[in-house]
């Protein structure tokens, strides 16, 4: 495939127009520097629409269109269980979690468990971090975007690789969060309109003209097997969505760490100018998710019909990028790069904030507010060098790499989640029971899937959290309290919301029950 001019006009102006834009929202006023909130936090000062437009922009990447429409293609619509959860996940972090962050001054999530536990959990867990976001997460997207670049544009992978890589870091490098998220509204509007001109096109290719809503039905009447979220245990791809356990089990730990207790994540409401303000903004993102699997999941299941002899799922959206019209292709390809470039800038953002507030801040010296933003910069930029030179060595040879990064994360996130959830709930939990979770976590992990190979990872996941609980509690009570080393106020927390979010909250929840009903 090669672009035409058109196309390449439209990606272009795009590329010109975001980075124009992400240095004008970045500008300061006349004799104030960036300090370390403006750089890491946006100054605190972010509003619901940019919260939630930047929530949606950081987490849908090539890893999620790529990934999902590849797994869309192997397994079928089960996967959108991912995005729908994460709706219902995102109404809980809102109402349970953000209260006591917010409250509390929290700005990073390695910050809230020294201030909880103790400074060898804070370190611990700062360091695993920074690997995850490193050379899972960071190659991850580089990886799938110039995976789909190449194809799409004709451009050799690597150089699309190493230009991902320029572009994102010159986006974001001077603003710093500030200028990720009031320019991801811009980044969301774009992905949703590239996505849904690329499902009508193929709708309506499947229907031979007959419009959307026919070429969905056909979809559902000729691939059924692909229309059912809830897999039977005879089902080829059991193993990674098994079954119930979908809705009752693991994905719910899974999510709970995504999007509770992720820098990546976490850094858009953490920077809200309120409660309120953060509150509504994971409203809006709640609301997208309910949207995303349209846009992510169904050009995988277009592609069984179109292009049904691919070589691996996850060339499922190029292929379908491929049939897309001259300008509808430039559109729809803008997208792709605005979702990649996005996750990109906010993922070495975050990694970024942690290097630098829970590494260098506390190397035992004062450092100016100059000092920390310059070195913020410097780690971003290192970070996407090591990124660059680990994407190929550690993708290159998996062919559904959504699963490989949720595979991957699964040996670590029930010890994250027993650990914040016990430091939020539970003034008895210490931080020997914290480390203990979190050692034990990996541990469990290794050997339950070494032991038992065929037991699904989701089911594996929330065998260890239920284990990694019992054992934090029983070695927190079995140690002595450290009421000293808890600086975190949870006494005056209220946990009430306003109607707005009570209305959306539940109209969140109607429409999950309807689809999940529609396609049991």
């Amino acid at each position: 495939m090669t672009l035409s001019t058109l196309d390449a006009g439209i990606v272009l102006a795009y590329l010109a127009g975001i980075f124009i834009l992400a240095q004008w929202v970045s500008r300061e006023r006349a004799g104030h520097k960036k300090s370390a909130q403006d750089y890491f936090l946006a100054g605190r000062a972010l509003p619901w629409w940019a919260i939630g437009a930047s929530l949606i922009a950081a987490n849908i990447s090539a890893e999620q269109i790529i990934g999902m429409s590849g797994s869309g293609f192997a397994i079928g619509l089960a996967i959108a269980s991912y995005e729908w959860m994460a709706a219902a996940t995102l109404l809980i972090v809102a109402k349970y979690f953000l209260p006591i962050f917010l409250r509390n001054e929290i700005y990073t999530m390695p910050q809230f468990l020294e201030r909880r536990y103790g400074s060898r959990i804070r370190t611990l867990m700062a360091v695993f971090w920074l690997g995850l976001y490193v050379f899972v997460n960071l190659t991850s997207i580089l990886w799938l975007g110039s995976l789909a670049i190449s194809y799409v544009a004709g451009i050799d992978q690597t150089t699309v690789l190493l230009c991902l890589a320029a572009f994102a870091l010159a986006y974001q490098i001077y603003g710093g969060l500030k200028a990720v998220a009031l320019t991801d509204i811009v980044q969301v509007t774009l992905l949703v309109l590239g996505g849904l001109l690329l499902v009508g096109i193929a709708m309506d290719r499947i229907s031979d003209g007959a419009g959307v809503l026919a070429g969905f039905e056909r979809l559902r009447t000729e691939i059924p097997g692909h229309f059912h979220m809830i897999l039977s245990p005879d089902h080829p791809f059991y193993k990674d969505l098994p079954g119930l356990s979908v809705l009752l089990g693991g994905m719910w730990v899974m999510n709970i760490s995504y999007w509770g207790f992720n820098q990546y994540i976490i850094q858009r409401a953490l920077a809200a100018k309120s409660l309120g303000e953060a509150q509504k903004g994971v409203l809006f993102a709640a609301g997208l998710k309910l949207l995303m699997p349209v846009i992510v999941v169904l050009p995988g299941l277009a592609a069984v019909l179109l292009v049904p002899d691919l070589s691996r799922p996850d060339a499922a959206y190029p292929a379908m990028m491929s049939l897309l019209p001259v300008g509808v292709l430039g559109v729809v390809f803008a997208a792709l790069i605005a979702a990649i470039v996005s996750s990109l800038a906010s993922m070495t953002n975050s990694i970024s904030t942690i290097f630098t507030l829970d590494f260098y801040t506390r190397l035992g010296r004062e450092h100016s507010q100059r000092r920390i933003v310059r070195t913020g910069r410097i780690t971003a930029v290192v970070a996407m060098l090591l990124a660059v030179l680990a994407a190929r060595p550690l993708l290159g040879s998996f062919d559904q790499a959504f699963q490989y990064i949720q595979e991957y994360t699964g040996f670590f996130t029930p010890g994250i989640v027993t650990i914040f959830l016990l430091g939020l709930f539970w003034k008895r939990a210490n931080e020997a029971g914290a480390m203990a979770a979190a050692i034990g976590s990996f541990v469990l992990s290794v050997v339950l899937k070494l032991a038992w190979p065929a037991l699904p990872f989701i089911d594996r996941v929330g065998l260890v959290f239920l284990l990694a609980t019992v054992l934090a509690v029983a070695v927190s009570l079995f140690t002595a309290r450290a009421p000293d080393k808890d600086f975190i106020h949870t006494e005056d927390v209220r946990y009430a919301t306003s109607s707005t979010f009570n209305i959306g909250a539940f109209a969140v929840i109607a429409i999950l029950v309807a689809l999940y009903a529609s396609f049991w």
